[in-house]
């Protein structure tokens, strides 16, 4: 998983894959990303790991440099899985996130509710219920993967 290890908002992230790596019986590797000079050395640190796969998760750094890391995790033939669907538009591999106009949607409702009054810490907090499943097919022959039909079939959007 390339991420800032230093961001206090993926510390809960990092926990739940290392709970989820362990049930799988798998040893995440962690690749600390600070600044863009981080990049390059951390895709050849998956390398020499012989990492099978790359997640990358959503912060300034990673969506500042999405272009980049795309292109990293070609150069490097990493199956690389986003949290983003950003990064599949830009030739990634695979997204599985939020659907962002739906979080944006329901950010608003939180800010109405504000403008009308409401206290914000009297307002519940709310976790995302639906989620986007993004495969860019290109990219995956282009690594010669092959994604089996059932998961082409639970996808939400496939880029051709």
């Amino acid at each position: 998983m390339v991420l800032n290890l230093s961001s206090p908002t993926l510390v809960t992230q990092r926990k739940q894959i290392e709970v989820a790596a362990r049930s799988l019986g798998v040893q995440p590797q962690f690749l600390d990303v600070r600044k863009s000079e981080d990049l390059d050395r951390a895709f050849d640190a998956a390398i020499k790991q012989r990492a099978d796969a790359v997640h990358v998760s959503l912060d300034t750094l990673t969506r500042t440099n999405l272009r980049r890391i795309v292109g990293l995790s070609a150069k490097h033939r990493l199956p690389s899985i986003y949290s983003s669907r950003d990064f599949v538009d830009a030739g990634g591999l695979m997204a599985y996130s939020v659907r962002y106009p739906e979080a944006y949607r329901r950010a608003a409702t939180y800010v109405d509710k504000i403008f009308r009054g409401a206290k914000p810490g009297d307002l519940p907090v709310e976790q995302s219920t639906k989620f986007d499943l993004v495969i860019n097919l290109k990219t995956a022959k282009a690594l010669g993967l092959t994604i089996p039909p059932s998961l082409l079939g639970r996808a939400d959007e496939v880029i051709q």
